[in-house]
């Protein structure tokens, strides 16, 4: 597996494909919610195995904290460490923004996975698309 971090000026359709399958295929998110306006203002990361994209995600500056957003994985890939390595190459582009907190909204059922990668959830139950969410935090150690 290896990762690219696209710029807004490049080509996102592998990002997009990703994104496609499971959040508008698999969960039912409307496109229209899916894909918005901080698409042109991101970085995009996609994981790819050989040429073939199976995992992606976006990251932002949001005020003073780097947010991690669009975080997905295909489902036949979810026990492969994909989500692992995208959130640690979202941790590293943070570091090396110097950026010392992420933020992100999980969806409830993928908050075990965040805990394990030392975020802690700061708020109660929401939702977002229609899907239960919490939002979580991590504070980035200067070591990165």
């Amino acid at each position: 597996m290896n990762i690219k971090v696209l710029t807004n000026k490049q080509d996102h359709s592998d990002a997009y494909f990703v994104r496609q399958k499971v959040f508008v295929e698999e969960q039912q998110v409307d496109v229209e919610q899916e894909i918005d306006e901080y698409d042109s203002e991101a970085l995009h990361l996609v994981v790819y195995k050989g040429t073939a994209p199976i995992g992606a995600g976006r990251f932002r500056m949001v005020e003073d904290y780097g947010k991690a957003e669009r975080i997905c994985v295909l489902s036949s890939y979810r026990k492969d460490g994909v989500g692992k390595l995208l959130m640690d190459k979202l941790e590293e582009l943070a570091a090396e923004h110097e950026i010392e907190k992420i933020k992100l909204h999980a969806q409830t059922h993928a908050e075990g996975f965040y805990k394990k990668l030392g975020y802690v959830t700061v708020s109660g139950e929401f939702m977002d698309a229609g899907i239960p969410h919490v939002e979580m935090v991590k504070k980035l150690s200067k070591k990165h």
